[in-house]
């Protein structure tokens, strides 16, 4: 397969744009990471809400716990100190749905910032590089072949040649027609070339 042009300044151009495609998305996937985490640290919140929630239920039920042993009230007592361990469990919840938001967040920012630049070059770059690849091995195969190639690459040069080089009159249908090689060679060169190809 054919992947890049044997010309040197088409070929050049190539590797430069290969050479950017693939630093965007070394560059995507840094920037993702790097907003993944930054947006991770936003959490934190969420961690204390759940530590405070989780130690503020452990405290009213320890203190309900030790109420329960006291004669006449103990059991009121401990009753509504369990109604504090209930907004214990409550801030805890809380902090945890602030968690999952977080990293939900985080998780959907980095995929985008990822899949953005990488449909991108899948709509545009690859496209080209494809067409590019495909053509010029089907040439590069015609060129093989010899002069039954040449004469193929040459009649597809002459069929795609704009109207006015053909009106021009330097002679290439009538070189054609008569089977001259030098014409023949030069449409192939042609063809050839518009693939980014050596003659």
């Amino acid at each position: 397969m054919q992947l890049y042009a044997e010309r040197p300044i088409r070929r050049t151009a190539q590797l430069v744009s290969d050479l950017l495609a693939l630093l965007l998305v070394v560059f995507a996937v840094w920037l993702a990471t790097s907003v993944y985490d930054q947006v991770m640290k936003l959490r934190a919140p969420g961690d204390g809400l759940v530590n405070a929630g989780t130690g503020l239920r452990g405290t009213f039920d320890g203190a309900a716990d030790s109420a329960g042993g006291i004669p006449l009230v103990g059991d009121a007592l401990a009753n509504a100190l369990h109604g504090g361990s209930n907004v214990g469990n409550q801030l805890a919840d809380a902090g945890r749905w602030q968690i999952e938001a977080v990293e939900s967040l985080a998780w959907w920012l980095a995929a985008i910032i990822v899949v953005l630049p990488l449909l991108t070059l899948v709509v545009t770059w690859l496209p080209l590089r494809w067409h590019f690849a495909r053509h010029a091995t089907a040439a590069a195969r015609l060129r093989n072949l010899g002069d039954e190639g040449l004469d193929l690459l040459a009649l597809r040069a002459l069929t795609t040649q704009p109207l006015r080089r053909l009106a021009s009159g330097n002679n290439v249908a009538t070189g054609w027609r008569e089977r001259d090689r030098d014409v023949i060679e030069e449409l192939a060169g042609r063809e050839l070339a518009r693939h980014g190809l050596a003659p």
